[in-house]
């Protein structure tokens, strides 16, 4: 009988719950340890706990927009006929997020993992050590998976208290609605959640050292988001830097590079994140850093001691939980032997959570200008769609890039309500290498917004094999 071999995972979130799944499915003796709580970050104060609160806010948006429809309240704003309890809207947040963690942790027991709660390390690539509420553990093992995940960064001059100047995970400490919340950072956390406060009432500063919101995202798709957000009534203070936030009295001052000063009731720090893989004894154990801390992983998640993988945000290989899970699988099925498809970045949909939502797949607009591939593309508005008219919708587009010869689809971007779940259709079509004639054909609801994502690929279509405009 063949030895079991023996898989402990550092890090219960998405990449490391994930991977002990595979892990116990082909066999394997698996320990997770965890300091927090299972499902990480991801689950306790960042993706589900952002995404509830979002969710929330979406509420207040639709309810503002009812006039556009007939529906009149008295008032001349949704806040004087909905109070926003934030105590409550956040403790419902929190209850959830154990709740999820809960689940996570149910399944995992029901699997036969090992849970062991504590602090670990490597002792070496095959021996792992954790400081528990017992005391000092060790864990011998013949396949070792890091996934820590990342810590908020804080600027040098503006540390964060978790009362008045906080980061993502101390935003829920708040009991009131802030009466001014500057927001710091204008990548997809600073843009979720200055769209979410905006959207629950209040009034909300963004501070972007970019020339637009969401610079890492497709800029068509950014510039409607931006003119949303000021359509709205946010401020929005581009190509500004700041430098440093104090308290003051009952609120805050946050400092920008050229000496101009804002102030607000709180402040939301977004500036981005910081590895988790200080003190683990990765670089002991043969495991090579990015000059940024990140752990260096190939397209099977292996770092460079062929004993020790990684997943999720410690890797900075693409800061999303559904990617983060991927590695993890990928991980253990390479690990363990079974049949592995290495991660491809091309075939990654993602979202960003704002009102409206942008949801991409596949190859970029920004690839696409800087000439790595050539395409064809189309842009098709959303305002003349029929469902989009409905529901009083007049921001937002579908755009998709297919091959000009072949019209095989390579990537989409969709700016609309709920299209985290319209970017699935593209996905698919990425993945699969559908091309815009069979994608076109298949049935879509009308009236629906879909409609306008098969509308987009008929536009794409070329009677002879002759290139494509855009």
């Amino acid at each position: 009988m063949a030895p079991v071999t023996k898989v402990v995972i550092i890090g219960g979130g998405p990449g490391g719950y994930e991977a002990a799944l595979v892990a116990t499915q082909l066999g394997g003796d698996v320990t997770l340890i965890e300091r927090d709580g299972l499902g990480g970050a991801a689950v306790l104060t960042d993706c589900v706990p952002s995404k509830t609160l979002i969710a929330t806010a979406e509420v207040m948006v639709r309810i503002e927009n009812a006039r556009q429809l007939g529906l009149h309240l008295p008032g001349d704003a949704v806040t004087d006929v909905v109070r926003v309890d934030l105590a409550e809207v956040n403790q419902r947040v929190l209850d959830l997020a154990l709740a999820q963690s809960s689940d996570i942790r149910q399944r995992l027991l029901q699997e036969g993992v090992a849970i062991v709660i504590g602090q670990a390390r490597l002792d070496g690539a095959n021996v792992v050590i954790a400081d528990t509420e017992h005391g000092q553990e060790r864990f011998d093992a013949d396949i070792v998976l890091v996934a820590t995940g990342t810590t908020p960064r804080e600027l040098p001059d503006a540390p964060c208290d978790g009362e008045r100047i906080l980061n993502w995970k101390q935003v829920y400490n708040l009991t009131d609605l802030p009466e001014r919340l500057i927001v710091v950072g204008s990548g997809v956390t600073g843009a979720e959640f200055a769209s979410a406060f905006d959207g629950l009432g209040c009034d909300v500063v963004l501070v972007s050292s970019r020339k637009q919101v969401l610079p890492g995202e497709d800029q068509d798709a950014a510039a409607v988001l931006q003119k949303a957000f000021e359509r709205r009534g946010m401020t929005i203070m581009s190509e500004r830097r700041a430098v440093a936030a104090r308290r003051e009295g009952d609120g805050v001052v946050v400092t920008l590079a050229d000496g101009e000063e804002i102030t607000g009731s709180h402040c939301l720090m977004a500036v981005g994140a910081i590895p988790n893989s200080a003190g683990l004894g990765l670089e002991e154990a043969g495991v090579e850093l990015t000059p940024s801390g990140h752990i260096k992983v190939d397209r099977v998640s292996r770092t460079s001691n062929r004993h020790v993988y990684a997943a999720g945000d410690v890797t900075g290989v693409f800061a999303l939980a559904s990617v983060a899970a991927m590695q993890g699988r990928v991980a253990m099925w390479h690990s363990l032997g079974d049949a592995v498809t290495p991660l491809d970045l091309r075939l990654v949909s993602s979202n960003v959570f704002t009102t409206p939502e942008v949801a991409t797949v596949g190859l970029s607009q920004k690839e696409v200008d800087a000439g790595l591939v050539r395409v064809s593309s189309v842009l098709l508005p959303l305002g003349p769609n029929a469902r989009s008219k409905m529901q009083g919708f007049t921001e937002g587009f579908v755009k998709l890039f297919c091959l000009p010869t072949t019209g095989i689809i390579v990537g989409g971007v969709v700016v609309a309500p709920r299209a985290s779940e319209l970017i699935h259709a593209v996905s698919i079509a990425v993945s699969q290498q559908v091309n815009v004639d069979d994608f076109s054909h298949a049935f879509t609801v009308y009236p629906s917004m879909s409609g306008s994502l098969a509308e987009a690929a008929r536009r794409l279509h070329k009677r002879d094999a002759a290139v494509l405009t855009n």
